[in-house]
């Protein structure tokens, strides 16, 4: 199952914990998951960890910097997508694309109205772990 995480995904597993935090710890207990980033994407998430507003410590931030570099796996994207309803979201797109990923993991309004592209599901935290959990 190749799957990729929206950024909203990650700050708020690491803020919030609970259901977000759930499925992060999924995906990475789980042999048949890949979690799927271009340098792009993993560069965000890293950038966004270093934002003061959300007052990190260096240790969380080493300990998730370290879970993005060993747990996710990276992917070459030479395609570009246009999402002109939030321009900032099209390198998921073209990620979604190039790795022919099966899940999108997002809490995006800007995706609410898009269920599917290309192959791949866009669904939301709850979504996802009711999927995983009914393969029983």
């Amino acid at each position: 199952m190749r799957i990729f995480v929206d950024t909203n995904i990650v700050v708020s597993a690491i803020l919030r914990g609970r259901m977000p935090k759930k499925v992060i710890q999924s995906i990475i207990d789980r042999p048949d998951c890949e979690w799927l980033v271009s340098a792009e994407i993993l560069a965000e998430y890293k950038e966004v960890l270093l934002r003061p507003k959300f007052k990190l410590s260096q240790e969380v931030i080493k300990e998730w910097w370290e879970i993005f570099d060993t747990v996710t796996l990276s992917i070459e994207v030479e395609v570009e997508v246009d999402f002109p309803r939030d321009r900032k979201d099209a390198k998921f797109l073209a990620c979604e694309e190039a790795g022919n990923a099966d899940f999108l993991i997002t809490g995006d309004r800007d995706f609410t109205d898009v269920e599917t592209l290309g192959n791949t599901q866009i669904v939301s935290v709850s979504d996802f772990l009711d999927r995983i959990s009914g393969e029983g």
